[in-house]
């Protein structure tokens, strides 16, 4: 392959920070109307270190761009009455417009159980079962989970085709990899999930013209997975030997592919603006409300 067959890298860190500059200027006209502001809380339980880091982030992208943010953390020993008593506290605080709890909980807390607690108007990640039926149905007043929401806004940006497209996504967790190919539906692309069981799978990513990655294996789709020309998205966050890398091995994959993420910098930031994205539009509708 010529160099000059390389993949357009799908800059996450610029798209996300076009998406922030957008949300900082509707900010800004609301604190000179003297309106109240959205205010994001994150409750992170546990000493989880990768979590740690998210939550450092989303705090101060908040800040930078002049939304409220709070972190609420609780020691790993939290039990889940405890950790349900914030969550119905934060229920009842109008002043509170949006509520992630970090995840992965520890061991003992069931997180369907905390996430179903969540105020379905204030689940800022969309992963209420409320909010997923919404989803499911095609509501638009649900708020989307934020990784897939990213994406999407990402293939917007560069304007990767989506209708009558291949679209297989890596991954079926309720997270990523389910939400992801419910919005690639709705853009009308033809939708496949692979999983740990899909038989012959490097022969089913190659039918894709977008490739989804969500499933936490370092460098699994190589050249070989990828139809020349396809857009690949990469979900995967991996340390490996002190490293950052993705579910895709990135230096073959952009040989062959049309469009790519790299990581870090492509999924990752689109995560945290889209969160941002999503407590405002959760304001937006609690102000319609009152």
């Amino acid at each position: 392959m010529t160099p000059s067959a390389t993949a357009t890298i799908l800059d996450g860190k610029l798209t996300s920070q076009n998406l922030l500059d957008s949300l900082s200027v509707e900010l800004g006209a609301l604190t000179a109307q003297g309106a109240p502001l959205p205010k994001l809380v994150v409750v992170l339980v546990g000493d989880d270190p990768a979590s740690q880091v998210y939550v450092n982030k989303k705090a101060k992208t908040a800040q930078k761009i002049g939304m409220l943010s709070q972190l609420l953390t609780y020691p790993q020993a939290t039990s889940q009455a405890e950790l349900l008593a914030v969550i119905a506290q934060l229920n009842q605080d109008a002043s509170v417009h949006g509520i992630l709890v970090q995840l992965p909980l520890p061991k003992h807390i069931n997180t369907l159980d905390v996430i179903t607690a969540i105020d379905p108007k204030k689940d800022v990640d969309g992963l209420h079962p409320l909010n997923m039926g919404l989803l499911m149905s095609g509501d638009p007043s649900a708020c989307k989970p934020c990784t897939p929401a990213g994406v999407m806004t990402l293939l917007n940006a560069y304007q990767v085709p989506l209708a009558g497209k291949n679209a297989v996504v890596l991954g079926r967790s309720n997270i990523v990899g389910k939400p992801m190919g419910l919005l690639l539906l709705q853009e009308n692309a033809t939708v496949t999930y692979c999983h740990s069981k899909t038989a012959d799978l490097p022969a089913v990513c190659r039918q894709a013209d977008i490739l989804v990655a969500a499933v936490g294996v370092p460098n699994l789709v190589t050249a070989d997975f990828i139809k020349p020309g396809a857009a690949v998205i990469d979900v995967g966050i991996n340390r490996l030997e002190g490293k950052l890398v993705g579910d895709v091995d990135f230096a073959s994959a952009a040989q062959k592919a049309g469009f790519i993420t790299p990581v870090p910098g492509g999924v990752g930031p689109m995560t945290i603006a889209t969160l941002m994205a999503n407590t405002l539009f959760l304001y937006r509708q609690a102000q319609s409300r009152h």
